[in-house]
């Protein structure tokens, strides 16, 4: 039986990069305050101590510039893991990212691979207002060569960024800066969970509910609420984004008939647009009712408190939307 630990999930992405630094020695983190402030998060606290500057390396504020240093370190053999202090900050380096990291493998004939590992806080955190908002999944997923990664809990962020720093490509990892503090049991004995596989969160009969990251919280909040009432609700956690785990979704949809799609990013081409596109393509005779979406409601994400949760995903809207799909 292995022993378990609780942790955060700034302590399981902390743990994850820790134990791959001392599994492969190619393996060095660097970023905006990642050394000597221990992280703007802390997710990198008391790695400076344990590994020096050279494998812990603070970098100015010019994500282009180390973008595109990591880049070059990766096609030379090192297998480099990029901290944004913020995934809305990576559209300064986005360049090194579209044009140079996801590309270089088939541009070069598969003579270069780029082992990079690009993570950091994505989507809204606590009225930081539009700038600082933005959920980045469903425009980088528009490009090949890229892995995306949007893990919802501490077990299976540990698990899949090890995974995802031992990858030969490009990687994006997102992270959720509400969901830090989200603490739960993960073993301590090192575990990898593969990429581009789902997890069944809880099986239901009468409505798939499927989301990713932190909306898989609200999720279950509104499948508690409604179980109350005899609907039951089955909730897939996509983990990965790209690749997408179809068969996962397939047979969810299949089995309950009816599907309900959530994300923190916008509606017009998110996510969900692909999700439910590739259900109706798979599981349209199976589905009784129509695909509904909750997103961002389609404006910047405003400042004001109020303002902000009326913008975004809540248990009551996934309420309603579950509600449209029952007879």
């Amino acid at each position: 039986m292995r022993n378990k630990q609780t942790v955060d999930i700034r302590e399981a992405i902390r743990q994850a990069i820790d134990e791959e630094m001392t599994h492969d020695e190619r393996v060095f983190i660097l970023g905006e305050e990642v050394a000597e402030y221990n992280g703007a998060y802390k997710v990198t606290k008391g790695m400076l101590d344990k590994w020096g500057p050279d494998r812990v390396i603070d970098t100015p504020i010019s994500e282009l510039g180390f973008a595109g240093l990591a880049v070059g370190a990766a096609m030379c053999g090192l297998r480099p893991v990029v901290e944004f202090m913020s995934f809305n900050f990576s559209f300064v380096g986005c360049d090194q990212i579209i044009s140079n990291a996801i590309k270089m493998h088939y541009m070069s004939g598969s003579r270069f691979s780029v082992p990079i590992v690009f993570r950091g806080p994505n989507g809204a955190a606590a009225q930081v207002s539009s700038q600082h908002s933005h959920c980045v999944e469903a425009l980088y997923g528009n490009f090949p060569g890229l892995i995306i990664l949007a893990p919802s809990n501490a077990y299976d962020a540990k698990g899949l960024l090890k995974s995802a720093i031992r990858n030969n490509n490009p990687v994006l990892f997102l992270e959720s800066e509400l969901s830090y503090v989200k603490k739960m049991e993960i073993p301590e004995e090192e575990y990898l969970i593969p990429l581009g596989k789902a997890r069944i969160v809880q099986e239901g009969k009468h409505v798939s509910l499927i989301a990713h990251s932190r909306m898989v919280d609200i999720c279950k909040e509104a499948a508690d609420e409604l179980a109350k009432k005899g609907i039951e609700v089955e909730i897939i956690d996509l983990r990965t984004i790209k690749p997408l785990d179809l068969p996962t979704i397939a047979d969810s949809v299949r089995k309950t008939n009816r599907c309900v799609l959530v994300e923190e990013g916008h509606v017009f081409s998110g996510i969900c647009a692909e999700v439910g596109f590739l259900i109706q393509q798979h599981c349209f005779d199976f589905l009784d009712a129509p695909i509904e979406r909750v997103c961002q409601r389609e404006t910047p994400l405003p400042y004001s408190k109020v303002l902000e949760k009326e913008s975004m995903p809540t248990k009551m809207r996934i309420i309603d939307a579950i509600k449209k799909t029952l007879p």
